[in-house]
């Protein structure tokens, strides 16, 4: 029996079960590192430990961890294009919304290695009961993007900037969007950006894997 887009491979649900349980034997233990004498809940990144997940996050539940893995950024405004490692850590604390952080290092052409931080960013993921996505990002360069954005299906995501907000020494951005997607247990993403002198083009893209939970 062949498989169509409508119809799946008979079995192909218990293969991906397979699959996710064999990637967790590695993950299913870690969570984000923490301070047990704070009070209140703390955050996880693991959605078998700490508090449950609110009812509003579960559109986002696939997201939930800690991710690790390679990616290029490329756009006009750069010089040249760059290859660069990044840890994506989306977590949460039983509240409705998703805590956000993004660390990334620069990595040389010849022989992959780290030669230095690159961009840096934090948020929040805040879904709405009309199914839309608040998606608020801070950059370490002096620029803070309020994305809308509604879920395309069970395991990916896109998003576009409503409003953008510079400081004075900030890097030039008028516009971006986002696609998140989960694909055979890896976090895959691709962001395109606009400034005053271009544009939306490709910016960053990256696929990550599940280090945690």
């Amino acid at each position: 029996m062949t498989a169509t887009p409508n119809q799946p491979e008979p079995g192909s649900g218990d293969a991906a079960v397979r699959a996710a349980a064999e990637r967790a034997k590695h993950t299913r233990h870690r969570n984000v590192p923490e301070l047990d004498d704070l009070p209140g809940e703390a955050d996880t990144a693991n959605l078998r430990m700490g508090p449950s997940l609110h009812d509003s996050c579960l559109a986002l539940l696939p997201l939930v961890g800690v991710w690790r893995g390679e990616g290029e950024a490329s756009h006009p405004s750069l010089e040249e294009s760059y290859r660069f490692i990044q840890q994506v850590t989306i977590a949460h604390d039983g509240r409705p919304f998703l805590t956000y952080e993004s660390r990334a290092w620069r990595l040389d052409k010849p022989g992959g290695e780290v030669v230095g931080p690159a961009f840096r960013e934090v948020g929040f993921w805040r879904p709405q009961p009309d199914d839309t996505i608040e998606l608020l990002i801070t950059h370490s360069t002096g620029v803070t993007e309020m994305f809308f954005g509604k879920p395309r299906n069970q395991t990916s995501w896109e998003f576009g900037t409503d409003a953008v907000l510079r400081t004075p020494s900030a890097e030039d951005v008028t516009a971006a969007s986002r696609l998140y997607g989960v694909v055979e247990g890896a976090l895959a993403y691709v962001e395109e950006r606009a400034t005053s002198e271009h544009e939306l083009q490709p910016r960053l893209s990256a696929k990550l894997d599940r280090v945690v939970g």
